[in-house]
């Protein structure tokens, strides 16, 4: 596993690029890393989208999936221009959203504009999520718009649930929910100190929750459920196959690239935004040359970044963990399972 991490720190592979379409957003929830909202920041031009994705087209082969996300994505006027000139090319494309705008012609529309796959948040029940977002009425104009989605035969329409102290003891009624929505797979993740969570009291799981999240997810899978914890955090032998169908490896500057709202580019759209991780601008830099010669700071191991993760004997499985929950002041982990879970 460490060779085959050290020869992709020297030949990354993009499989994945992820683009930040806006800021602006239509809820308001405790957790947003990005700190989304009623933002009326700049957005970069649509022809800046075009001549990136004509430029990715013509330097990578394969094409890297396109993940949109925001903010809303919806909330971007020209959302169904830039995407449907992405799957003019030749893309496959997904979206993260809140699926409160989906409308059985928005569905079709998403359907005619090539989107493959789309994840939709649903963090708990209804006034658990309601609360969680800051949205009255949110859940229920979530489920709506998952119905929504259903008929027209997406690769994979997922819901994402996040889950904190307030949902830890919802997850069977959630689990119940989902089989009756019928989605083709759930994805359960715990609360990340990112953006707008690190400001939050009462939220963050401890690790009787963490077993009690982590025990669910290998109980429903081992019963042939597509239940699937997200890809941040190594957990340790017994449940790190167990809860999902990989052996963890942050992805960021690795198989992932982003772009921001704003052009910036850089790694996972989760990491803290700041001089060292934004690797230049597709308003002013050629993406293809940032990738293959920038992006050092994610294609050396965090692990060899403080003594106590250069000394772990974890430290060939997890690399020192995630970049975006890593504290770049600090040098040190922010989410560590070691001696939690293990």
């Amino acid at each position: 596993m460490s060779d085959y991490r050290n020869q992709l720190r020297q030949q990354p592979i993009l499989k994945f690029l992820f683009l930040e379409l806006t800021m602006n957003c239509n809820e308001r929830c405790l957790h947003c890393g990005s700190s989304c909202g009623d933002v009326r920041s700049e957005e970069i031009p649509v022809q800046t989208y075009f001549k990136l994705l004509d430029t990715v087209k013509k330097d990578f082969d394969p094409l890297p999936m396109l993940c949109v996300t925001g903010g809303e994505p919806l909330l971007r006027k020209e959302f169904f221009e830039i995407m449907s000139y992405a799957h003019q090319l030749g893309y496959k494309w997904g979206m993260t959203s809140n699926a409160t705008l989906i409308t059985n012609d928005t569905a079709k529309k998403l359907k005619d504009a090539g989107m493959r796959t789309i994840s939709v948040s649903i963090d708990g029940l209804e006034q658990t999520h309601d609360s969680f977002r800051r949205t009255k009425g949110g859940f229920a104009k979530a489920i709506q718009g998952i119905k929504n989605l259903l008929p027209y035969d997406f690769s994979a329409v997922q819901t994402t649930s996040v889950i904190t102290k307030k949902s830890i003891g919802e997850l069977d009624a959630l689990f119940a929910l989902m089989e009756e929505l019928d989605v083709d797979s759930w994805r359960v993740i715990n609360l990340e100190p990112i953006g707008r969570a690190l400001r939050l009291d009462g939220y963050m799981l401890d690790t009787e929750d963490y077993r009690r999240l982590f025990d669910f997810i290998r109980s429903k899978r081992s019963e042939g459920y597509p239940v699937t914890y997200g890809c941040t955090h190594y957990l340790g032998l017994d449940y790190e196959k167990a809860v999902r169908d990989w052996y963890f490896l942050c992805n960021a500057g690795l198989y992932t690239a982003s772009i921001m709202a704003n052009g910036d580019i850089g790694a996972c759209l989760d990491i803290e935004r700041r001089p060292e991780t934004i690797q230049g601008n597709i308003l002013t830099d050629d993406f293809t040359d940032v990738w293959y010669n920038r992006f050092d700071i994610f294609r050396r191991p965090l692990s060899e970044r403080n003594d106590k993760c250069r000394h772990c004997d974890s430290r060939h499985f997890c690399s020192g963990g995630s970049y975006h929950s890593w504290n770049y002041d600090t040098n040190c982990q922010m989410v560590c399972f070691k001696d939690i879970l293990f």
